[in-house]
């Protein structure tokens, strides 16, 4: 069966417009939460965390930032599409269409990562004109900025389909997605941490994601970029797969 590139770019331009004509909520208040975290946190613990020599905490802090938006943005786009479309009742129409479950996973995760990374470039403007930061290898910038949104896209999609009301999602992400990424080292290197929380920290996803991506600026980081690489596709990849299975059996989806 022929890729009906057709159907998946029309569900791809629907999710976008969907985020896009709310924008003042899903595009410019997480640029302000963001921007707020830096005046606070850049102001208060400067001189309380240890960072990557030569730099100042606030250039440190801004790729975290950048990063912690695009996770939760990602996420945030797929998961509240699909249980909105779950609770209204429309997303029977949407898997009734000529769509097979692949490409109607990859219009809503390349829809996500449009959102993940419009939010990021807000945050990411304001940083560099402010305070003076600049990326030193654009090509890893771009690769864990893209790649992160993918996974949390995909992430995004396996909350949808499970959770059965709002209640569902906003547990998953208060207790998952909010703890996993403010442990990832957004504010603060691992290096600073006592050991166990530093044994902790190699086991949350997220930290490859936003140490591979602040590598990328200041080619300093708290382990290999190679192996955040491969943690992070691997994530992606398992992430994929588990979300293809519960599209073609029709988890929750199709009842």
């Amino acid at each position: 069966m022929a890729f009906n590139w057709a159907g998946c770019w029309a569900l791809f331009i629907k999710e976008v417009r969907r985020f896009y004509s709310v924008a003042v909520q899903t595009i410019f208040a997480p640029v302000v939460s963001s921007l707020l975290y830096l005046l606070i946190f850049g102001q208060v613990i400067v001189t309380q965390t240890e960072v990557f020599s030569g730099l100042s905490y606030s250039q440190f802090l801004i790729p975290g930032l950048v990063m912690m938006t695009i996770l939760q943005n990602a996420f945030s786009n797929t998961s509240s599409s699909l249980i909105q479309s779950k609770m209204h009742g429309n997303l029977t129409f949407v898997m009734l269409s000529p769509i097979s479950p692949f490409e109607f996973y990859l219009a809503f995760v390349a829809a996500s990562v449009v959102r993940g990374l419009a939010v990021g470039v807000g945050v990411l403007v304001v940083g560099m004109v402010g305070f003076d930061l600049s990326w030193q290898s654009p090509g890893w910038v771009l690769v864990f900025a893209v790649l992160s949104a993918a996974v949390m896209g995909g992430v995004g999609m396996t909350a949808g389909i499970l959770s059965d009301k709002y209640d569902h999602l906003a547990a998953f992400q208060n207790f998952i997605i909010i703890p996993l990424t403010f442990l990832s080292g957004v504010f603060y290197s691992i290096h600073a941490l006592p050991t166990f929380w530093q044994v902790f920290s190699h086991f949350n996803p997220f930290f490859y994601m936003v140490d591979g991506f602040r590598y990328g600026f200041f080619m300093q980081s708290d382990v290999s970029v190679y192996l955040s690489l491969g943690i992070s596709v691997l994530f992606f990849l398992g992430i994929t797969t588990i979300n293809l299975i519960l599209l073609y059996k029709g988890v929750k989806i199709r009842s």
